[in-house]
């Protein structure tokens, strides 16, 4: 995997480059944490893709536990033979292992894949209670207050971030906007008990994005930190399976032959790598808005253009545009902050 330059190096700044240099001048932070926002989008969009090709698989294996697995362990296999031709990559490797002897990283620093698992299997124990509306606004309610404590807590690589006016307005507006768009969808009250786990997979998830930042610190090298996160998730998964198998027995579905529905590995890599690439830079907080921005939008287009499907309506589209507003508040305070 490439390594992003911009992202761990930071240019030098205008001043100290010689004169006559036609060198750019180092970009601002608030430029930074907008670019890396604008990844964190990208990486929700990957999400909504990689649920609606992993919701196919499942529907086709008759398992989501096994579907699950088929994901997490083609990425954890493309990130092996990455890693047996990336020197640098094995490298990080062995830096995160250095780490955890020595105490520079703490063992459960390098468990973020659990919470991956964590939030798979919460879909198949409560989805079909639920609904998918009830479990998503669950999910983001947890995403966005978890991620305004993390960063408040310093549990991230960035350190400390206080709860401005502006950071808390945007989780607030976020989880209003969800609320709005799946509204058409919720399920029933007396079953809302049940919402207490994705809730906590979602203050999993923005667990998850803080401390694959540390193993991706201690790593120097995404590919590393990204192996690393789907170890863990995959022994997690699997685990979950072989309860799945032996409560239920063998699914009755059969493996599907259209190649793109393998392809939910490959998309958590790229998820993955991008978190672990910008968390360092834009915070857990931003992160987790710039994720749900994305994927709201992108499930938005999937619904509009797929086959068969029902198409969005108005309070879906509304939701949307608030969503995106609350990404944007705090990333305005952010920039205006910088500038």
């Amino acid at each position: 995997m490439p390594h992003d330059v911009s992202l761990d190096h930071p240019a030098p700044a205008a001043d100290t480059a010689p004169a006559g240099d036609t060198a750019r001048p180092a970009a601002r932070p608030g430029n930074r944490a907008a670019a890396g926002v604008v990844l964190a989008v990208v990486g929700g969009a990957g999400i909504a893709v990689q649920s609606r090709v992993n919701g196919s698989l499942a529907d086709h294996v008759g398992s989501g536990y096994l579907a699950a697995v088929v994901s997490f362990g083609s990425g954890l296999i493309l990130l092996t033979l990455a890693l047996l031709v990336s020197r640098r990559s094995r490298a990080g490797m062995r830096r995160v292992l250095a780490a955890l002897r020595d105490g520079g990283l703490r063992p459960w620093q390098v468990l973020g894949g659990a919470a991956g698992g964590f939030f798979v299997a919460t879909q198949g124990l409560t989805v079909g209670v639920l609904g998918v509306a009830t479990f998503i606004v669950a999910f983001v309610t947890g995403q966005s207050v978890g991620s305004v404590v993390i960063d408040r807590l310093g549990l991230g690589p960035g350190g400390v971030r206080l709860v401005t006016f502006p950071r808390a307005v945007g989780p607030v507006l976020t989880v209003a906007a969800v609320a709005i768009a799946m509204s058409g969808g919720l399920g029933s009250p007396s079953a809302l008990l049940l919402a207490v786990l994705p809730l906590v997979a979602g203050i999993g998830s923005a667990w998850q994005q803080a401390v694959n930042g540390h193993v991706r610190a201690a790593a120097g090298d995404v590919l590393a930190a990204t192996l690393v996160n789907f170890v863990v998730g995959t022994v997690v998964l699997a685990a979950a399976l072989g309860v799945s198998l032996l409560a239920e027995g063998l699914p009755d579905g059969a493996f599907p032959a259209d190649p793109l529905l393998y392809t939910g590995g490959i998309i958590g890599i790229a998820f993955i790598a991008l978190s672990a690439a910008v968390v360092h830079r834009i915070g857990v907080l931003l992160l987790s808005l710039g994720m749900i921005a994305g994927q709201i939008v992108t499930a938005l287009v999937l619904d509009a253009v797929a086959p068969g499907a029902t198409p969005p309506g108005v309070a879906t589209y509304v939701g949307a545009a608030l969503t995106l507003v609350g990404v944007a508040v705090p990333l305005l305070a952010e920039r205006r902050r910088h500038a």
